[in-house]
């Protein structure tokens, strides 16, 4: 299955943006999926992730309460709205789903290493 990430760019301190991510296969609705972040030199970062059925969510302590996950209609799809933004938010973002067999539906895995399917990432940049 692939992952397209959108709607990464350039904003202000304080400012919002939106990024979608879509799967390729609506076989893979069930499966988690997350948002990591990463810049360069430093090792990926847990942002967001929402179970398959949507109930389950689980957010990175450095994005709580200014960030909110949420799936799409096919529930192929994942937004990620990003609030009050930092500068230290700037990095590339990337979209992961997980495959976990036996119809899991807990919270999503921090670990990258629990992912399958990686998109190919889009930059955020917050300026002071």
């Amino acid at each position: 299955v692939q992952l397209v990430e959108s709607g990464g760019g350039l904003v202000q301190a304080g400012g919002s943006l939106r990024l979608s991510c879509a799967a390729s296969d609506r076989t893979f609705s069930d499966n988690p999926m997350s948002w990591f972040r990463q810049v360069p030199g430093k090792e990926r970062e847990f942002v967001a992730g929402i179970s398959g059925s949507g109930r389950n969510i689980r957010y990175g302590d450095s994005v709580k309460g200014r960030f909110t996950i949420s799936r799409g209609n096919p529930r192929i799809t994942t937004v990620l709205e990003m609030n009050s933004l930092k500068p230290e938010d700037t990095a590339d973002y990337f979209c992961a789903m997980a495959i976990i067999s036996g119809g899991y539906n807990g919270a999503p895995p921090r670990s990258p290493a629990e992912y399958r399917y990686w998109g190919q990432g889009t930059q955020v940049t917050v300026s002071s």
